[in-house]
């Protein structure tokens, strides 16, 4: 039943997301509420740092319950976080979250903004989060997201005065919200934003407080909150048939690249919100208490109030296109408000009400969902008016070169479909998110217009305006040219229409590990944005290395199909790293990017140009045993960056787990978070022990002690903590020189943690028995030492290894220390020492 009801849910709220791109075709219900939200002129902007950060259930409930224009400014898109569903990291984990943050606001009715700040990975305090970030940037888009958004209601998910108790990250979007409240009524603050947008002060400001930020249930009890209000966000919406938190569950349950899908909860669930600044609460009757938020607020709306108000009021759920008299009337009044901020918001408003109360249907599908310069698209329009409201759709254009007249009425229930001819421009640029078409900083996107700042995607290039003369009152209707296709096991299905390069290229691997100086065979792979493509490939390469031959012939006949090239890199006969890249020549054009394509069925499909580049590193590296077993966890390339150094690797299922299958391996690696994710392990465990008692090693990659699959995470006592150690930069100290793993077969030294990306590891353990040898100690600065990075036990005749290093962020940035000490961690056992040699003479 449970399963059923989420299909229901997901299907009632989610088909305006995961197809983002087709026209709604909502019902009756649906228009009611979305008259109650057109009445109702009052904002509230939620603000946090990361993605999943935001409370689903107080945004859901203002924008449902309240009727409120609610929105999530998240100051970063969750670039350094881990990914659950498949390999993307960093820049590529953002664009994933960033859609998954669209996906939930398509659920709970918010919408969604960001500043240009890049989520570096966990901070321990604002002060060392505000450096890397550039504090005066992000505090200029956080003014920026209150003077355009313009909230009566700010609502803070974190405590700013919780400074080195939580997240840097988490209080510093509380600092920047705090501070942001007073500048955004200032005329000397940032005055460049005004000319796009003007001055605005909010009402109030709340911090969403609850009992986990006092400790316990009962402290919380205990406290005064004469400053606080309390809403029950548990409210049932019959017109919806769901509740406000299963709403809200949904909406959480977006977050798939984070594992956050959850069961829906139900019935009363109490909120809390703290009143920081403003206008004193003095009855408690809502957020919104003492704010005008009727059409009286603006000059000239009183007209048009007294229309929707009445339209609401006798509302005609069998036939809401009996409305479209009075909309279109209440429309024609709209244009007449002086105030742009509520003009602006609500004839977009209005006119989803008309096209819906009308059952127009406006599409525009290409041929194909990609074109690049100078392409000719065919497109098929398609225009329905469901209703017997008078139409004539005058005419059809875009802001390029397409201006056609039409002049035709539209009658009720009939379809008229047009077959026009787009052609793209010899200068459009390739469709990729904004952000990350400049390089930025380590805690900063680059966004070279201002325009953009704070968007949450790159705004299509081609539209099609549909012009339509309703009931003689001109209304034009843009949409987004789609491509509209099937397939025979999916069905109906939209992707985006993106301009592509007509040419891109990619080293099939994005590390390349040379452990002698032998000359190694690379793939360049080039596609096609156009037909009959031919030029010529290069690689640029240090000039320590040699790269053979110096350029290649490409001739491709098809768009989107596409040539591999091989090359022959040659290393120096030193240890020796850099990058190469590819650089594709057509006639007087290069191109160095390369298209990467991220296909989830959760969020519509992405499309995305990054630099084109793979890191070469010539490593003296020993290893010991051939096989390793690999058991996949949250998603990481570490299987394929074994393979790199010469490893026979085999992913294994868990249900492959045997004795048999255990025989064959030298050695057992378990991924990240696989103890969060696979709950058929717990069942496998013992079979594993087994394993290693018999001779076998096996490491296991960092877990999270919270949900927790297994029983027993090792053959001896081992507790996780939240021990992490976030400075990439962090002093490693030894604490035991003379362990195998710190001198076989290769000689470990504190060089081998230089050039570390990120972190050196996290959810460290800070409790073990005393089978087990710490090898390793770190700390950041100020910190007490945290001993628990890399933690061995010799168990039978094999050895079980736990490391919170994170191998997997370093694997694919090429650093060659973390191959070489994972390469001594597998060898362990197998390396001719004898008993009284010293390991570090």
């Amino acid at each position: 039943m449970q399963k059923q009801l989420l299909y229901v849910l997901l299907f009632t709220f989610s088909l305006a997301f995961t197809h983002a791109q087709k026209p709604k075709t909502p019902a009756s219900s649906e228009i009611y509420q979305a008259i109650q939200k057109l009445n109702f002129l009052g904002s509230v902007l939620y603000v946090a740092a990361h993605p999943d950060d935001e409370n689903t259930r107080l945004i859901a409930y203002m924008s449902n319950h309240v009727k409120a224009r609610t929105a999530y400014l998240s100051l970063t898109r969750g670039d350094g976080g881990q990914n659950l569903i498949g390999p993307e990291i960093s820049e590529l984990l953002g664009v994933i979250r960033t859609q998954e943050l669209l996906a939930a606001r398509g659920v709970d009715g918010g919408e969604q903004r960001f500043t240009r700040a890049n989520d570096f990975g966990y901070s321990k305090h604002p002060d060392e989060t505000l450096q890397i970030w550039n504090k005066d940037q992000v505090l200029s888009d956080v003014v920026l997201a209150i003077r355009q958004f313009k909230p009566d209601v700010i609502i803070n998910r974190f405590d700013h005065r919780r400074a080195g108790e939580t997240h840097g990250h988490h209080t510093s979007s509380a600092l920047l919200s705090l501070e942001a409240f007073e500048l955004a009524k200032d005329k000397t603050a940032y005055p460049e934003q005004l000319q796009q947008t003007s001055l605005w002060q909010p009402y109030r400001l709340f911090y969403n407080t609850s009992w986990w930020r006092y400790g316990s249930q009962e402290a919380f009890d205990k406290l005064d909150k004469s400053n606080m209000l309390s809403i029950d966000i548990g409210t049932y919406y019959p017109l919806k048939g769901v509740s406000n938190n299963e709403m809200a569950a949904l909406a959480r349950s977006q977050h798939l690249s984070q594992g956050f899908g959850t069961l829906a909860q139900r019935g009363t669930q109490q909120e809390y919100i703290e009143l920081l600044k403003g206008d004193p609460l003095t009855y408690k009757t809502g957020v919104f208490e003492g704010i005008d938020t009727s059409w009286n607020r603006v000059k000239g709306g009183k007209a048009v109030g007294n229309i929707l108000n009445s339209v609401e009021k006798n509302f005609n759920f069998k036939n809401p296109a009996a409305h479209l008299p009075q909309l279109v009337e209440a429309y024609k009044w709209l244009q007449k408000v002086e105030d742009q901020h509520w003009k602006n918001q609500k004839t977009k408003e209005l006119k989803d009400i008309i096209q819906m109360c009308a059952g127009l249907y406006l599409e525009a599908s290409a041929e194909t969902n990609w074109a690049t310069q100078n392409d000719i698209i065919n497109l098929n329009i398609e225009v329905l008016n469901r209703s017997d409201y008078p139409m004539v759709l005058q005419s059809l254009n875009n802001a390029k070169d397409l201006n056609i007249i039409k002049n035709i009425t539209l009658k009720n229930n009939v379809k008229y479909d047009f077959k026009e001819v787009l052609k793209v421009e010899s200068d459009a640029q390739p469709t990729t998110p904004y952000w990350l078409n400049t390089k930025g900083t380590l805690g900063m996107y680059q966004v070279d217009d201002a325009n953009l700042i704070g968007l949450p995607e790159t705004p299509r290039t081609y539209n099609i305006d549909f012009n339509l003369l309703i009931d003689n009152t001109p209304i034009t209707f843009t949409k987004p040219i789609i491509q509209r296709y099937s397939k025979p096991d999916k069905g109906e299905l939209y992707r985006p229409f993106e301009i592509i390069p007509e040419a891109s290229a990619k080293i099939t691997e994005k590390v390349i590990i040379l452990n002698s100086d032998a000359q190694r065979d690379i793939m360049v792979v080039v596609k096609a944005g156009r037909d009959n493509l031919e030029g010529d490939v290069e690689v640029c390469h240090p000039n320590d290395w040699s790269v053979f031959p110096k350029n290649q012939k490409v001739a491709i006949s098809h768009k989107g199909e596409e040539q591999t090239l091989v090359f022959t890199v040659i290393p120096p006969e030193n240890q020796s790293e850099g990058f190469i890249s590819p650089i594709v020549h057509i006639g007087d054009a290069a191109y160095t990017k390369e298209l990467i394509e991220i296909n989830y069925e959760h969020i519509p499909f992405q499309t995305v140009l990054l630099p084109s580049e793979s890191k070469i590193v010539r490593l003296d590296i020993k290893k010991r045993g051939e096989n390793i077993g690999y058991i996949q966890g949250a998603g990481d390339v570490v299987p394929e960056s074994l393979q790199q150094i010469g490893y026979n690797v085999r992913v294994i299922n868990p249900e492959e787990i045997n004795p048999e299958t255990l025989s064959r391996f030298d050695a057992i690696v378990v991924g990240i978070r696989a103890y969060n994710t696979l709950e058929d392990l717990n069942f496998k465990q013992q079979q594993l022990f087994d394993f290693v008692e018999n001779g076998g090693n096996m490491i296991v990659q960092y877990n999270t002690a919270h949900r927790l699959k297994v029983d027993a995470l090792a053959p001896y006592d081992l507790k996780l903590s939240r021990d992490r150690v976030t400075d990439e930069h962090a002093e490693v100290r030894f604490l035991n020189p003379n362990h195998e793993v710190l001198n076989a077969p290769n000689k470990i030294t504190t060089n081998d943690f230089e050039g570390w990306t990120q972190e050196r590891g996290l959810y460290f353990p800070d409790s073990w028995s005393s089978e087990f040898t710490p090898v390793l100690s770190m700390n950041d600065q100020g910190e007490t030492a945290k001993d628990g990075s890399l933690l061995i036990a010799k168990h039978g005749k094999g050895h079980y290894i736990y490391t919170g290093l994170s191998f997997f962020r370093e694997f694919p940035a090429g650093v060659s220390g973390a191959y070489r000490l994972f390469a001594n961690m597998l060898s362990l056992g197998k390396n001719d020492i004898k008993p009284n040699t010293k390991l570090n003479d």
